[in-house]
C-alpha cells in the first residue's frame, strides 16, 4: 500500500487542503487505515470528480480507492455485476456494452468510480423513468468505523444513509448493481432548438421522459447569457438506445461478430490556456453553439461515450475557468415552481455570468436516500469562474430563491453553501446525523464538506 502527503482539491480546483493519502489494494489494507486513523478521521476518495470539497479531508487520512478495481462477478443471464468500489464507470461500460448490457443509471461523466457514484447517488438523463443509482443497487459491502465490513441491503436505514451519504457512513468496498439490456452500442438522437425558457420547458414536457417514453434520455443546454425574449433559449437533446434496424448494413454485420468496445481517444493536455471564459468569450461561444444547432433533427447516431459523456473528451476543461477554478451550482425546484426557475435564470442572465456549461434536466420520484439530491421537478447545473467578483453573495441569493420554492442545492457538487441553508433544504439531515452519531460516535469518517455544513 502506497502512502504520501498530498494537496487535494475537487474537480473545480478550489480550496485545496492537505491530507495523508493511502492507496489500499485489498480490503484488509483499507480496514487497517480506518483502524489506524488519526484525530482528523478518514475519508474514501475516487477520481476526484466532485467539483467541491466532498472528497477532501484536511489534516486527516484519505483512502484512494482506485487500487480496488476488480470486476468480481458478471452474471449475463441475471444482468447483474458485482465489482469493487474503485472500478470506473467508463471501464465498466466498455465491459458491459461488449455483452449487450448497460448501466441502469449513467451520470454526466464516466470518470467516476462505482463507490463515488453510490456515495453521491448519481442520476442520469432518464431520471423520470430510472430514478437515481440507489434504486438499482442490490447490496454493498461497507467498511464501518469499527474496522468491520457490513453487508448493507436496500430497505435498511444504513443503506438509505450510505446512498447519497458522501462517504460519511463508511468506506464502500464493493457493490452489486442490476443492469439493463441493450441491443446496440449506439444511441439514436433527436435535437431541437428552443427560442426561450417557456418554449424549452414545453418541449421537455412534450417528450415526457417517463418509463413509456420512446426517447427516455433528455437534457438541454441553456444559453444563460441570452436576454430579453431569448432568455433561457436552448437546445434540447433526447435519445434512446438504437435498435439494429436503424444501423447501416455494414454496422449490423459487424454487430453479429464478437466485439470489444474500445474507449474513445481523448486529447492529452489543456485545450486552451486557462481563464478564457470571460463574459465576451462565453457570449460568443454560446451564440455559435445555439446557431450551429439544428432547428430540428432526428435519427442521428452517436456512440454512448459521445452522447452520455461529451465533456470527458476534454480532460482539462476545468482549466478554462482560470487559476482560481470553477464553482458548480446545481439546484432543483419542484413541478409547479416553474416561475422560481424563471426568476433564477433571469437573475443569472441579468448578472451576465459567463456560464458556457449550463444543463437543464427533469427529475422523477425521489429515492430513499436521506441526503440524496433528486426530487420531482427541474434541475439546472451551471459552471462559473470562482474568481467572478461578488460570486459568493450572488449564489447565496440564488440559494434563498431556491429554498423559498422548496428546492435544494446538490451537496455532492457544492463548494460554498451555508450550513443553515443545507439544513433547511434537506429534511432528512436530522435522521442522517442521528444514525451517523450512533454508528460512528468518534467521528471516524469526516470530510471538508461535512465540517463546513455540519453534516
Amino acid at each position: 500500500m502506497s502512502v504520501d502527503t498530498v494537496s487535494l482539491t475537487g474537480w473545480g480546483r478550489t480550496a485545496p487542503t492537505t491530507a495523508v493519502r493511502f492507496r489500499p489494494r485489498t480490503y484488509e489494507e483499507a480496514a487497517a487505515v480506518v483502524r489506524g486513523r488519526g484525530p482528523r478521521g478518514a475519508l474514501a476518495r475516487g477520481l476526484g470528480r466532485a467539483p467541491g470539497d466532498a472528497a477532501q479531508n484536511a489534516g486527516g487520512s484519505v483512502l484512494d480507492m482506485t487500487g480496488l478495481d476488480r470486476v468480481r462477478a458478471l452474471d449475463e443471464e441475471a444482468a447483474t455485476v458485482r465489482c469493487d468500489a474503485g472500478v470506473t464507470l467508463d471501464r465498466l461500460l466498455r465491459i458491459l456494452l461488449s455483452r449487450g448490457l448497460f448501466l441502469p443509471v449513467v451520470p454526466g461523466s464516466g470518470r467516476i468510480t462505482v463507490g463515488g457514484a453510490i456515495g453521491s447517488d448519481v442520476h442520469g438523463l432518464d431520471h423520470p423513468g430510472a430514478g437515481s443509482l440507489a434504486r438499482h443497487v442490490d447490496g454493498l459491502e461497507l467498511l464501518t468505523a469499527d474496522g468491520e465490513v457490513r453487508t448493507v441491503t436496500p430497505g435498511t436505514a444504513l443503506f438509505d444513509a450510505t446512498t447519497g451519504g458522501l462517504g460519511l457512513t463508511g468506506v464502500i468496498l464493493s457493490a452489486t448493481l442490476r443492469l439493463k439490456r441493450v441491443v446496440t452500442p449506439l444511441v439514436s438522437v433527436s435535437t431541437e432548438r428552443a427560442t426561450g425558457l417557456d418554449d424549452l420547458l414545453a418541449r421537455f414536457t412534450a417528450g415526457r421522459g417517463g418509463p413509456g417514453d420512446p426517447l427516455p434520455y433528455a437534457s438541454a443546454w441553456i444559453d444563460l447569457l441570452a436576454r430579453g425574449r431569448a432568455t433561457g433559449r436552448g437546445v434540447l437533446t433526447r435519445g434512446e438506445h438504437a435498435p439494429p434496424s436503424v444501423l447501416p448494413a455494414h454496422a449490423r454485420r459487424t454487430m453479429r461478430a464478437p466485439r470489444t468496445v474500445q474507449p474513445d481517444r481523448h486529447p492529452i493536455g489543456p485545450l486552451l490556456p486557462g481563464g478564457l471564459l470571460g463574459r465576451t468569450a462565453a457570449a460568443l461561444l454560446n451564440e455559435v453553439r445555439y446557431r450551429s444547432a439544428p432547428r430540428s433533427r432526428t435519427g442521428e447516431l452517436r456512440t454512448t461515450a459521445a452522447f452520455f459523456h461529451p465533456l470527458d473528451a476534454l480532460p482539462d476543461a476545468n482549466r478554462l475557468y482560470g487559476r482560481a477554478g470553477l464553482v458548480r451550482y446545481r439546484f432543483t425546484v419542484g413541478y409547479g415552481q416553474e416561475e422560481a426557475l424563471h426568476r433564477v435564470v433571469r437573475r443569472i442572465s441579468a448578472r451576465r455570468c459567463p456560464a458556457f456549461r449550463a444543463e437543464l434536466q427533469r427529475f422523477g420520484a425521489a429515492g430513499t436516500g436521506l441526503l440524496s439530491f433528486p426530487a420531482p421537478g427541474w434541475t439546472l447545473a451551471l459552471d462559473l469562474p470562482a474568481a467572478l467578483p461578488g460570486l459568493a453573495r450572488f449564489l447565496d441569493g440564488l440559494d434563498d430563491e431556491v429554498a423559498a420554492a422548496g428546492g435544494r442545492v446538490c451537496l455532492a457538487q457544492d463548494s460554498r453553501m451555508r450550513p443553515e441553508t443545507a439544513a433547511a433544504m434537506y429534511p432528512g439531515l436530522g435522521a442522517f446525523r442521528e444514525l451517523r452519531a450512533e454508528l460512528d460516535p468518534t467521528g471516524a469518517f469526516r470530510s471538508d464538506l461535512a465540517r463546513r455544513l455540519a453534516l
